[in-house]
């Protein structure tokens, strides 16, 4: 059985409370002991849904205020005046067939995947590719526009994507450990307002069961759902 190594252990010894109110947690995360590299902050929050019931799917997608302190690559399929419009929005890759074409033969070097409409006929086909990856462009998560501007636009900003896993959880980064705390704070904030708007009309009673804040390396943080007022 693995042990936890010292860093972590002494990390774990400042978790004193049950749940903390946000603000409270994140300071405390930024306490925890560093590392040689900037961690992630990451939430994690356990739904009260079955995913396998179609009408109790989360998934979404939220602009963090703070962005996530990582450069994101974006790829753009489209064909036309869109391949232009997508260009002068900064995405970094941008192509029709034969961009589809060289993702299908293995190149996967970007973060983010949009498309047009147009063009899901040919993107389609990459579904086993970017399915497991969560790549995969969605209308729902606003992958799949004509607005290819905004879109480019909103992954450079600091867009995240999210999706219930099979045994109900969401896991989302929301930023880096040297974020200013209240930097983390909103990011962590706007990300709950966003999956609280996404609740399942089917789902009655509570629908957060728990939330938890971590950073790459460090134990998990308990929040207070009392606090976010949900």
């Amino acid at each position: 059985m693995s042990k936890h190594g010292k860093r972590y252990r002494e990390a774990l010894k400042k978790v004193e409370k049950p749940a903390y109110p946000l603000a409270e947690a994140v300071r405390l995360l930024k306490e925890f002991p560093s590392v040689k590299f900037d961690e992630t902050v990451e939430a994690a929050f356990r739904l009260n849904v079955d995913p396998k019931h179609a009408d109790q799917m989360v998934r979404g997608s939220v602009v963090l205020p703070k962005g996530t302190g990582k450069k994101m690559r974006v790829a753009a399929v489209a064909a036309g005046e869109k391949i232009k419009e997508a260009e002068e929005a900064g995405a970094d890759v941008v192509g029709g067939k034969e961009l589809v074409e060289k993702i299908k033969g293995g190149w996967m070097e970007f973060d983010a995947l949009v498309a047009t409409p147009d063009m899901m006929g040919e993107v389609g086909k990459l579904g086993k590719f970017l399915g497991p990856r969560g790549l995969m462009p969605s209308p729902k998560t606003g992958t799949v526009t004509f607005n290819i501007k905004e879109a480019v636009q909103e992954l450079k900003r600091g867009k995240v994507s999210y999706r219930v896993d099979k045994a109900g959880n969401v896991h989302v980064s929301t930023g880096k450990k040297s974020f200013p705390a209240e930097d983390i704070v909103a990011n962590v904030q706007a990300l709950f307002q966003a999956i609280l708007h996404d609740r399942p009309a089917a789902i009655k009673g509570t629908y957060v069961k728990s939330f938890y804040l971590s950073s790459t390396m460090g134990p998990s943080v308990r929040i207070d759902m009392g606090d976010l007022g949900s």
